[in-house]
């Protein structure tokens, strides 16, 4: 397989530095069109993350988020006491808790979700051309081999 030519590294420094901060600012943008009540940023990632991924013991998403077990451990009885996630027993070690979505949680997941979409979908429109929002659409497989090479 051929090897990609290399840019300038000057180039790729400027471009890794304004994808970064576009990308920030178009994430910060999407978390103000949900308004996710009193849940902190760490209880919506922590949703997120059990969503995306299925059930998991408060260990696996601490050291999926990077924090410590009695942190996420916090996160974790928040959201059980908003009625967002439960906890049962592992049918392979009984000493473990798995956790998973309640329906509430999984609405809630779904109707950010659309609530996100619905916004980009609309600001594409208003914003870009058809020919642009096709460009746009063109450079998608070149941001998911960034993330999937």
């Amino acid at each position: 397989m051929p090897q990609p030519e290399i840019p300038d590294v000057t180039q790729a420094l400027a471009l890794a530095h304004d994808l970064r901060e576009l990308i920030g600012r178009v994430m910060r943008r999407l978390r103000e069109e949900v308004r996710p009540g009193e849940l902190t940023l760490s209880q919506m990632s922590a949703i997120g993350r059990l969503d995306r991924e299925g059930p998991a013991t408060v260990t696996t998403l601490a050291r999926a988020e990077g924090v410590r077990p009695q942190s996420m451990g916090a996160t974790v009885a928040a959201l059980e006491d908003a009625g967002l996630v439960r906890g049962a027993p592992d049918p392979a070690d009984g000493r473990q808790t798995i956790l998973a979505l309640t329906p509430a949680a999984r609405a809630m997941v779904k109707a950010n979700r659309a609530a996100r979409e619905d916004w980009l979908a609309r600001t594409l429109r208003a914003t870009l051309s058809p020919r642009e929002q096709e460009q746009l659409a063109a450079a998608l497989p070149l941001l998911k081999r960034l993330i999937d090479p």
